[in-house]
């Protein structure tokens, strides 16, 4: 048992993944916050969370004590209403006075890696394309072959194949277009970083991603399967898929500086197949964690998290047997410990599916480099 995570950090570990089984237990951003402390004492000077990377640019000037009150750059600069939650306030206040009177060696950094999309809505990739045509000094106009934002961002566009642009032949064009800026961005890279930065050079190039990962979301969902499982298991690879490509393209750029944690859903960060079921739809696909696995190797770890009972979930003590019972019994609030030191046990079954929680599981667990069990919510807080 123990309470550092930098017990089981590796000397070769680049990229750190520390996975919540729910986001709907405080507790995990409170402990992720002290993790985070005590991994910065050893050489860790960034954070990758699973909010919208291009809103998350905001939050990291903020944080290198750019201008701009707290309030603003929560609300603004976090994706799935993320910037209410009291942890990441926290986490954010923190990182921007523990930067104060830094070099910007030393500073710490803060990245979001996930797409703009939500559960049942996906964004115009006009402002994207823009920005990125912009930077570049490009006469094109994107409007006319994106039309009205809004027929992209309703829910239709993603829910219906019939209602979606991202088949159309503007939408082929606009994609076209966006490699071409890729390409141009990458073949004038050296004139343009000496005209402007590497910072902002690095900007463009996350607008543009994230303007052609939209296009990619869209043409998806466009497609017309058989039934609404495919359509399902086909939109959250699509997700996983960029989300790997903005973690790489994080660790490139903090790759001289340390290494990163990165903190989200066990389902996107385990090294096994991902799973969502609910009635007679259900998905199963290569999560984000599984494929920097493979593409990283010893450079990538995960730690997998655990949770007893939870007020805020309305979840009850699990039972003796299970995994999370196992924990439950001898980490009442909350610690780290190695998968090996569980004994085998049966699914926990006393969940609901608005619970958002994911039991463990043995395959999770034996390609886990460790657990975090939280065995109360409300104890934990408290620690």
């Amino acid at each position: 048992m123990t309470q550092d995570i930098r017990d089981f950090v590796t000397p070769s570990c680049e990229l750190l993944a520390l996975g919540e089984p729910t986001h709907q237990e405080p507790a995990f951003g409170r402990v992720r916050n002290e993790l985070f402390a005590q991994l910065v004492g050893c050489g860790f000077r960034s954070i990758a969370l699973e909010t919208d990377r291009v809103a998350a640019l905001a939050v990291n000037d903020y944080v290198q004590g750019g201008a701009g009150s707290l309030d603003t750059v929560l609300s603004e600069g976090f994706s799935h209403g993320w910037g209410a939650l009291e942890p990441n306030r926290r986490l954010i206040a923190w990182m921007r006075d523990h930067n104060r009177n830094r070099p910007p060696e030393q500073r710490l950094a803060f990245h979001g890696f996930d797409t703009p999309t939500e559960n049942y809505s996906a964004p115009s990739p006009r402002a994207y394309l823009a920005h990125a045509r912009a930077y570049l000094g490009l006469d094109l106009d994107l409007t006319r072959l994106t039309g009205d934002d809004e027929r992209w961002s309703r829910a239709e566009a993603v829910m219906d194949p019939a209602m979606s642009p991202g088949a159309t032949a503007e939408a082929g064009q606009l994609r076209l277009i966006a490699d071409d800026m890729l390409t141009s961005l990458y073949t004038r890279a050296p004139e343009l970083i000496e005209s402007t930065s590497r910072e902002r050079w690095l900007r463009a190039r996350t607008h543009l991603t994230a303007g052609l990962g939209l296009l990619r979301y869209h043409h998806e969902s466009a497609r017309q399967p058989l039934d609404t499982s495919p359509r399902v298991t086909a939109l959250l690879a699509v997700r996983d898929a960029h989300m790997v490509q903005n973690l790489l393209d994080i660790r490139d750029i903090e790759a001289e500086r340390g290494p990163t944690l990165v903190f989200a859903n066990n389902g996107h960060l385990q090294r096994t197949m991902s799973g969502w079921h609910l009635g007679e739809v259900g998905a199963d696909w290569w999560g984000a964690g599984s494929v920097l696995a493979h593409l990283l190797g010893e450079r990538y770890l995960f730690v997998v998290g655990s949770l007893g009972r939870s007020e805020a979930l309305g979840l009850g003590a699990p039972a003796p047997d299970t995994y999370e019972g196992l924990l439950q019994a001898r980490f009442p609030t909350w610690a780290l410990t190695a998968p090996s030191t569980l004994a085998p046990a049966r699914v926990r079954t006393d969940t609901e599916p608005r619970q958002g929680y994911a039991p463990l599981a043995q395959a999770t667990l034996d390609t886990a480099d460790a657990v975090l069990h939280i065995g109360d919510g409300t104890a934990a807080a408290h620690t």
